[in-house]
């Protein structure tokens, strides 16, 4: 039985707040599917949101979410091959003791990493090499460790395969794979610019500090051949997939199963390990965001935004159109905030959705609760004992986003001229 209007729309609105809010808080350590998929089961039974429109929004995320499972498992198992210990002896050779040397090698290390194996692998896995390469070399860690969280939401702006909101954006886009990367190109470049130059302000005395000699730690890690030779052919077969008008997820289920398979054969993992390393509660968690988000818009959401947001390709426009993205990635959460958006922004065209997706990866840097990549990286950062100052995090993103976001946008514009 349907829900009267006000009722649904109450009810939808309750439904995402508390999950958003178990998201942020995660009581007992329990996984953010715990009351998401409860949640959009209440919506479905209430009538908050029809059956049909729970199918077709689980069966349009499902794809996207079988790309990310791909990924993860990609990312997992290229750190069992030794590649972020890698790059952390790297980092550590070439910044010699000296801060801003480090510092240029996280933004150049997290900014790849980013994306080619997703945001989730620069919080989850550089991020601990990065607390350990700064203790090795005698630095403080705080810009470093910054660095990794505000680039795996702006550096994710490069290829579809960076992000989740970058793989709707993507889907929602009607690009091909090596037309998007090329739009996107210039405005990446140009937002960890602007960032490495807020940093390098933002930081100046953690970065002048003199650091004491460099220890030596042992022998460095091998240079994992076989991991990046795998990652350089998914990226390949992205390119060559989309020429040929097939779906980029096999590419990604390619290199998976070759990575995945080479641990299982050797005995560093087993079937079990494989799947838990595509975090199946996390990919509960999206399909079951979804239908609640996609019950908050029928019920009235989207009516409210398209009245907001600006239409148009104009520079003018862009910049509105990001400016109001990365407003409600910071209320909502930039997940939710792609999924309502990029359906009114789609009819205005490839611009209009790619300067959402500017605004829902990069807005997030100014709140904890923009993305869920911070708030993960919050956690991996307590557990390093190293505190997190809120008004120091918010002044860096009240300098950080405003302009990234800005000369990002007019980045795009001008690729949009160009291409």
């Amino acid at each position: 039985m349907a829900l009267n209007t006000p009722l649904a729309e109450t009810l939808s609105a309750v439904l995402l707040v508390a999950v958003l809010a178990w998201a942020v808080v995660r009581p007992f350590g329990r996984a953010e599917a715990w009351l998401a998929v409860p949640a959009a089961g209440i919506a479905i039974l209430t009538g908050a949101i029809s059956l049909d429109h729970a199918r077709d929004e689980v069966a349009r995320l499902g794809p996207v979410v079988g790309f990310l499972a791909a990924v993860l498992v990609l990312a997992h198992f290229c750190d069992v091959e030794g590649l972020f210990r890698a790059c952390g002896a790297w980092m550590a050779r070439w910044s010699r003791g000296r801060p801003v040397r480090l510092l240029t090698a996280v933004f150049a290390l997290a900014s790849v990493i980013t994306a080619v194996l997703s945001l989730d692998a620069t919080i989850v896995l550089l991020t601990p090499v990065v607390f350990a390469t700064a203790a090795r070399s005698g630095v403080r860690p705080k810009p470093h460790v910054y660095a990794c969280t505000h680039l795996s939401n702006t550096a994710s702006l490069l290829l579809p395969v960076s992000n989740l909101t970058n793989l709707l954006a993507f889907a929602a886009s009607g690009l091909s794979f090596t037309r998007f990367a090329a739009l996107m190109a210039l405005p990446w470049l140009a937002a960890i610019a602007v960032e490495y130059g807020v940093f390098r302000r933002f930081f100046r005395r953690d970065l002048s500090a003199a650091a004491p000699a460099a220890r030596d730690t042992g022998e460095e890690p091998p240079l994992p051949v076989f991991a990046l030779v795998t990652v350089g052919c998914t990226l390949a077969g992205f390119v060559v997939a989309s020429a040929f008008g097939v779906d980029p997820a096999w590419a990604a289920a390619a290199g998976a199963l070759v990575m995945a398979g080479r641990a299982v054969l050797r005995r560093q993992a087993t079937p079990l390990s494989v799947v838990r390393a595509a975090s199946p509660p996390f990919l509960a968690f999206v399909l079951a965001l979804g239908v609640v988000v996609r019950a908050v818009v029928d019920n009235g959401l989207s009516d409210a935004l398209g009245h907001l947001l600006p239409s148009g390709s104009g520079l003018l426009a862009l910049l509105g159109i990001a400016a109001l993205a990365a407003v409600l990635a910071n209320l909502i959460n930039n997940l939710p905030a792609v999924l309502v958006l990029l359906p009114l922004a789609a009819p205005g065209g490839a611009g209009a959705v790619l300067a959402v997706l500017l605004g829902v990866n990069i807005g997030p840097n100014l709140t904890y609760a923009g993305s869920l990549a911070t708030l993960l990286w919050r956690r991996i950062v307590h557990q390093h004992d190293e505190g997190v100052d809120l008004g120091e995090f918010t002044r860096l993103g009240l300098i950080a986003v405003p302009s990234a976001l800005a000369v990002s946008v007019v980045a795009l514009w001008g690729a949009l001229q160009i291409f």
